[in-house]
């Protein structure tokens, strides 16, 4: 086919707009690895009323809580007439005190989106044409996206669309639904996606004017496949590569509403110009949706309120000079409990708070394995190595290699199409004790290797050194050591659990973080480095000595490593120690227990993690509602009931700052896509959720059918964020409390505008903390501090 003059040009276009819209879509990372992720990520740059009006068009999502959600909390006075008349005096244009406060009793329809050609088409003919269309790319996306999953995996073409259009050339359903002459029309279709696109558009008219908010919701429509291909954007371009899956799939939605379009044109013609129109038209939130996100504001501003007046942190204890244990954990919210139960069992314990993966950033490649685990946030890239083995490919590792293959080819023979159904005839009955023995009484906890972790690259004493350094500065731990430092990375036992990986530690790339804890106490405790140290200005005592541990955040009980390698100079240290996590956890497990549906005392709450029935093993991170980054005297002895990050950080040892702007633009942004992945899976669980896991089908490795088909479903599941009678995650915005001078706040935010923007726009609240521990300022855009009158610190957030 010849080139039509201009069609480069336009082809240029469509794809500039064609990635816009995908950018809008929020990365899902597959099951084994599943990573908390911000779903209005790419939304970042516009207000709540914004991101209503862009996401309401797209696929009727909705970004706040039904009207009636603010109405009860008005009525209960959780929300105050001073909190809604503060929103609405910052919002210049903003509708009126009466009109906001009478809209409360309304309850206005949901955002309808603009209907896409297939929507058109099935209220024409009656057929769900949707619905047959996510049933057909899931029936082939299943099949080319799989992580191994699959019995008989297909092969793959070079690219996503290249493989559909196999795939469907092949296929019948379209024909036998009433798609006439559609494996023709493909197999006369472009071969690559970007001209397929332009096609497409041609065929249906579309003016480039409308060309970026319809493809906005093509893509929308495409639920998690979308979003998995968002992720495969997102690492290559992470990596200095580029990935052009989500055009891909973007042109296979295209290829549909063009020959749905081809076929049915005429009796949808007119209801498609007007949706055309909506598309090219400007995007603009409705009244009820600036509404909305007032009221969520003023929701958000009566939480923060409470959360300030309700502080009342315990006398502070006579500590001895000289701590009797330290102890670092994650700064995850379920860490603040244990942390809180062991300072009130010993007032010589010192508690910090630290990003899960400890600064040490590995690809890490477990004993007979074959790939490596990114054992960090993703948004940073692996820069080392680490195995767990003597050296890699000895002979005890070649002999997991080949069990672990055996066992995979055992397990295939018994799934297989062919032997299944005489498998279970002939050996069922003898897996009776198996399924009794997995069900009761095999421990199930996170697998660690026997062997400590090496790092695998040639690393000289000065960069392991400057490594440590760096480590201790982020943890503001520089002096003052204990004789017995505990470094306590997080996993979760459980079992039956399609997103397990969801509940291990989100800074080590939802793998647990006794890999990372490991690294570093082994690091901390060579000589060499201690003696490099010293020269770097920290005195690490000779009897001091670092050891890992790992928090079973489900049964809250600590596993320490390498026991061996403590001296028997700290025999008795490491004997109190144990008894202290002992106590510790029952203190922990009985607190969780209250909120534990179904939990009669803290017995019930380890068992959670191996009952295969069990569909809330833990709360994981639901109810997060704060990210404190301050001196752990501001916070110590206050119950924070587990709904807050704690990162320990001491400004005056921070002398440029540099720790400051590392809290600001990782620990804080992991927070911020974690707390907004619990708020988007409770205000639009049909778009961010998972669904109920009751009716969950793992598809590929990657992600769940809600049932036996469908479009793939990614977020959290309704059981992780509900209790089956009512929201266990607040709908709120994270606080962000920063102990620092508000300048070098202001410093750090002018240096990154998409942090900036994240404050900016309403997605993460700010404020300051002064040095007596008092938050005595609000960040607000184009103000910077608004001072806040003198009120103890943090808030008690068990309010």
């Amino acid at each position: 086919m010849t080139a039509q003059p201009g069609q480069d040009a336009l082809q240029a276009a469509l794809m500039a707009q064609a990635d816009r819209a995908a950018r809008i879509i929020p990365p899902l990372w597959p099951l084994s690895a599943s990573v908390a992720v911000n779903p209005f990520l790419g939304l970042a740059g516009e207000t709540l009323a914004g991101a209503a009006a862009r996401l309401g068009r797209a696929g009727g999502i909705p970004v706040t809580m039904p009207r009636s959600f603010y109405r009860e909390r008005w009525r209960a006075g959780e929300i105050t007439p001073a909190d809604l008349a503060e929103v609405i005096a910052e919002r210049p244009g903003a509708p009126g005190h009466a009109v906001v406060e009478a809209a409360l009793s309304e309850n206005p329809a949901p955002a309808a989106p603009i209907p896409t050609v297939a929507a058109l088409c099935a209220e024409a003919t009656g057929v769900d044409w949707p619905g047959f269309i996510a049933d057909r790319i899931g029936a082939w996306a299943s099949g080319h996206f799989d992580l191994g999953q699959a019995m008989w995996p297909k092969t793959q073409a070079a690219g996503a669309y290249e493989s559909w259009r196999a795939f469907a050339t092949q296929d019948l359903s379209p024909e036998i639904a009433g798609l006439k002459g559609f494996c023709l029309r493909i197999s006369r279709e472009p071969l690559g996606a970007p001209a397929a696109i332009r096609r497409a558009c041609l065929a249906l008219g579309l003016p480039q004017a409308a060309a970026e908010s319809y493809f906005t919701a093509l893509l929308t429509g495409l639920g998690g496949w979308a979003q998995y291909a968002r992720h495969l954007q997102w690492q290559a371009e992470r990596d200095g590569g580029t990935d052009q899956t989500i055009t891909d799939l973007l042109a296979i939605a295209l290829a549909f509403e063009a020959a749905l379009h081809a076929q049915f044109g005429r009796q949808i013609a007119e209801a498609w110009r007007q949706a055309i129109d909506a598309h090219a038209a400007p995007v603009e939130p409705s009244d009820d949706q600036i509404i909305d996100a007032l009221l969520q504001e003023a929701y958000d501003r009566a939480a923060q309120r409470r959360f300030f007046a309700a502080w009342q942190p315990a006398a502070a204890k006579a500590a001895p000079a000289r701590p009797s244990v330290q102890a670092a954990f994650c700064i995850d919210v379920r860490s603040e409990i244990i942390r809180r139960a062991l300072e009130s069992l010993d007032p010589g314990v010192e508690t910090l708070g630290f990003a899960g993966f400890f600064g040490i950033g590995v690809s890490h490649r477990r004993l007979g394995s074959v790939g490596g685990e990114a054992r960090l946030p993703v948004l940073l890239k692996p820069g080392l190595g680490s195995f767990t083995c003597d050296a890699p490919g000895e002979a005890a590792e070649e002999k997991v290699r080949i069990g672990a293959r055996a066992k995979r080819a055992w397990g295939r023979f018994k799934r297989a199409a062919v032997s299944s159904f005489a498998f279970v005839e002939a050996s069922g009955p003898l897996y009776l004790w198996k399924l009794f023995h997995d069900s009761v009484t095999a421990d199930h906890r996170p697998e660690s290797d026997r062997t400590a972790p090496r790092l695998d690259a040639t690393l000289t004493v000065a960069q392991r050194t400057e490594m440590a350094a760096a480590v201790l500065r982020g943890m503001s731990l520089t002096s003052g050591f204990a004789r017995l430092v505990l470094l306590a990375g997080h996993g979760a036992r459980l079992v039956n659990n399609a997103h397990a990986s969801a509940l291990q530690c989100g800074a080590c790339g939802g793998f647990p973080g006794d890999v990372n804890a490991r690294l570093l106490a082994g690091l901390l405790n060579e000589a060499d480095v201690r003696a490099g140290l010293t020269g770097q200005g920290i005195e690490v005592p000779a009897d001091t000595r670092f050891v890992a541990g790992l928090h079973d955040t489900v049964s809250d009980e600590i596993t320490l490593f390498d026991r061996e390698t403590v001296p028997p100079s700290h025999a008795a240290d490491l004997a109190k120690l144990d008894a202290l996590l002992a106590s510790a956890g029952r203190l922990a497990r009985t607190e969780r227990a209250l909120r534990l549906p179904g939990a009669a005392g803290e017995g019930d709450v380890a068992r959670r993690g191996r009952d295969w029935a069990q569909v809330r093993p833990e709360w994981g991170l639901a109810g997060c509602k704060a990210f404190i980054a301050a001196p752990r005297r501001h916070t110590a002895g206050a119950s924070l009931a587990g709904r807050a990050f704690l990162h320990s950080y001491d400004w005056r040892a921070d002398t440029e700052f540099k720790v400051l702007e590392l809290i600001l633009t990782a620990p804080v942004v992991v927070a911020s896509w974690i707390s907004l992945q619990y708020y988007g899976s409770a205000v639009a669980p049909a778009a961010f959720g998972a669904g109920n896991k009751l009716l969950h089908n793992v598809v590929g490795g990657i992600g769940v059918f809600e049932g036996n088909g469908g479009l793939l479903r990614g977020g959290l599941p309704w059981q992780s964020v509900h209790d089956g009678e009512r929201l266990m995650h607040e709908p709120l915005r994270l606080s962000v409390v920063v102990a620092a001078p508000r300048e070098a706040i202001l410093g750090i935010l002018a240096k990154h505008p998409d942090l900036r923007a994240l404050f900016d726009q309403g997605w993460l609240a700010l404020f300051a903390m002064d040095d007596s521990g008092q938050v005595s300022a609000r960040y607000r855009a184009g103000d910077g501090w608004i001072d806040i009158a003198s009120t103890p610190g943090p808030a008690a957030l068990a309010a």
